[in-house]
């Protein structure tokens, strides 16, 4: 049996991802694609210094239970093996298989495998996180992930980059799968891929959820790019139903689709068996899945939890937009005042605490940045006037729908409610307990399958911080309903904090840590209806603390052009 270098353990061949399928003996992994028992690949996720939480599925000959071997290695021809055991699963996890594997390194690459019998799963690798020091640090930053809507290229340019070393870790902030039938959100177009969800009708039950996530992890791009690095990840409203929070969901019936309680604990279970992820300690709830990583001396990486827990109620225009014209205003300010409510939260008050005192912690231990893994935009933002901004031939294409939503800045709004922009109050507690820990925010968001560049403002226009808004992997943005180039301009132009807007690519945003700044590169792919395509810079941000400790403004990188892929 040959050596496999890192490429090779990986699957990473000279003509690209996905070498073709191999028997193998013993403890040496298999190329990626190979399939038989690990037909979902490898994953690992929540690194520490001394630890990681590696991930395979079994798909099993027969029912009944599985003995698992698992290895870790310092060497990518498995030579060097740290640590290695067996663990057992079985349906009642859905043949998932994690291991939390304690007692390694700090700020070193490992390699992992798992095994059944004689066969051997594809090869990853995997880091652990920095102790000391303020290195350079890169991490991926993706979400919405709709499987019907096209190819996952932006997980496919990762894994090459990852295969290059230029990547440390991923960051999934949600919408890792969808929740939608082959008649819902996405069914056409997956129709004329060839590419559409399974099971055919929407998820509600466990079994329903757990065969979704199986289709997405069977995706060659996407097993490669769980493959290469460790992943942070958590969840937002389609790993359980539309817009969804505490006691409901925008796509949830109960008249038809049963208990809410029942299908969110059901999506809940499928999450923590299908990913890598850490489950919640005993005695929490199993959605508080909050949490944070030190990055060395550099930083902190909160994960936060904003559907399923704290979130009130899901609010919406659509009240307004059916009553006539002349009740509008009134309604306006009766939703305006539910809108503002004190007692409103996105987070819930203990996990809002719980951030609260963990800023202070992270700039008391002298970490440099504080980064929010954060699932919705935080910035205030108001819908420009498409009307007065579009020529009247491209303005009549705009479905009413869209004129309606896009005239909500005229009642005084902000844009969308499903963001912070709906939780105002809320929102200022969390800058008030960034400005009390003097805290260098920095907010990722994903959600709006837009891309975004924003500078965060509290309401008495003191500069809080900086957000970066990562676009979709697939799932359509702005600019897929309204192609229209005026869009990408027309944001910035009406909101101040709002610095670049792009409502038309698909990809993610590759943000670097660095000891003196922060730098956002905003990779995009050429298509998502082929697996043919290339990538490239839509543009580079920069961000650096002020003379005073905090966050200082955004600085454009002119630059980027296309990428061989």
């Amino acid at each position: 049996m040959t050596r496999l270098t890192r490429r090779g353990a990986l699957g990473f061949g000279v003509a690209g991802l996905g070498a073709a399928a191999c028997t193998t003996t013993g403890t040496q992994p298999a190329p990626a694609g190979a399939n038989g028992a690990f037909r979902h690949g490898v994953a690992s996720g929540d690194p520490t210094t001394t630890g990681v939480v590696i991930w395979t599925r079994i798909t099993p000959e027969k029912p009944g239970p599985v003995a698992v071997g698992w290895g870790v290695a310092r060497d990518s021809g498995f030579k060097d093996v740290v640590k290695r055991g067996t663990v057992n699963t079985a349906a009642g996890r859905d043949y998932t298989v994690k291991v939390d594997v304690t007692g390694l390194e700090p700020g070193q690459l490992y390699y992992y495998w798992f095994t059944v019998g004689r066969a051997a799963s594809p090869g990853g690798a995997t880091r652990t996180l920095p102790a000391t020091g303020k290195a350079d640090y890169r991490m991926a930053v993706v979400s919405c992930s709709n499987w019907p809507f096209g190819f996952f290229n932006a997980y496919r340019e990762i894994a090459k980059r990852g295969a290059r070393g230029e990547v440390d870790a991923v960051i999934h902030l949600g919408d890792y799968i969808y929740e939608y039938g082959t008649n819902g959100y996405g069914g056409a177009i997956g129709k004329e891929l060839g590419r559409n969800h399974v099971p055919e009708k929407e998820c509600v039950s466990l079994d329903d959820y757990r065969a979704r996530y199986g289709q997405y992890r069977s995706d060659p791009d996407l097993q490669a790019a769980h493959a290469i690095a460790p992943w942070f990840c958590t969840w937002d409203d389609h790993e359980s139903a539309n817009n969804s929070y505490r006691t409901g969901a925008e796509n949830h019936q109960p008249e038809t689709e049963g208990d809410w309680t029942a299908r969110k604990a059901a999506a809940v279970q499928a999450y923590l068996e299908w990913m890598p992820v850490r489950d919640p300690v005993a005695g929490r709830a199993r959605e508080a899945i909050w949490r944070k990583f030190d990055i060395g001396e550099l930083a902190t990486l909160f994960l936060l939890e904003s559907r399923l827990v704290g979130r009130g109620e899901d609010l919406t225009f659509d009240e307004m937009f059916m009553a006539p014209d002349a009740e509008r205003p009134a309604i306006a300010d009766k939703l305006k005042a539910k809108i503002n409510d004190p007692e409103r939260t996105m987070l819930g008050f203990e996990q809002e605490a719980w951030l609260a005192e963990e800023l202070k912690a992270s700039t008391a231990s002298g970490r440099k940045w504080q980064v929010l893994g954060n699932q919705v935009t935080m910035a205030h933002v108001k819908m420009p006037d498409l009307q007065r901004h579009l020529p009247p031939e491209k303005y009549e294409k705009v479905s009413q729908g869209s004129k309606r939503f896009w005239a909500t800045a005229r009642y005084g709004f902000e844009w969308n409610l499903d963001s912070w922009c709906g939780f105002p109050q809320a929102r200022e507690r969390l800058y008030a307990a960034a400005k009390d820990a003097k805290a260098r925010l920095i907010t990722l968001a994903g959600d709006t399958h837009t891309a975004w560049a924003n500078e965060l403002h509290d309401n008495k226009g003191q500069k809080r911080g900086v957000e970066f808004g990562c676009t979709s992997v697939t799932s359509p943005g702005a600019g897929d309903s309204m192609p229209f180039e005026e869009l990408n301009w027309m944001m910035p132009e009406a909101n101040d904090e709002v610095l670049y807007y792009n409502a038309f690519s698909k990809g993610f945003t590759l943000l670097t840590l660095k000891a003196d700044q922060v730098e956002a590169e905003f990779v995009k792919v050429s298509t998502i209806k082929s697996r043919d395509y290339f990538a490239s810079t839509d543009a580079r941000f920069i961000a650096r603390e002020n003379e005073v400790g905090g966050m200082g403004g955004l600085q454009r990188v002119m630059g980027g052009g296309g990428t061989a892929s």
